[in-house]
């Protein structure tokens, strides 16, 4: 299995940019994926020390839209996401540039 694989994209939000200040860092990750594949992929990639992961399952919304016939309904898919606390003093670059 490849790195690239796991992780899908990093998640980019005001709630997660207060959190870098403190080393933790979000993306989304394959549904498959565990805490050690997860680590092993960021180890990986961004060349970092992993000090925890923690993971969630997110549920997709519920989203309804108007078209021609009438009101439609559906969901947005399910997804996976890890939060990353990196160790003191390291820092995963894609992060800082934004």
């Amino acid at each position: 299995m490849n790195a690239h694989d796991i992780v899908i994209r990093p998640v980019i939000t005001e709630k997660n940019t207060t959190l870098m200040e403190q080393g933790k860092y979000t993306f989304e990750v394959a549904q498959y994926a565990n805490k050690p594949m997860i680590k092993q992929a960021i180890e990986q990639l961004f060349e970092v020390r992993v000090q925890a992961v923690n993971t969630m399952n997110v549920k997709g919304k519920l989203k309804s839209r108007r078209t021609r016939g009438g009101i439609t309904s559906g969901y947005k898919r399910n997804w996976k996401k890890a939060v990353i606390s990196v160790a003191p003093g390291e820092r995963i670059d894609i992060f800082e540039d934004l």
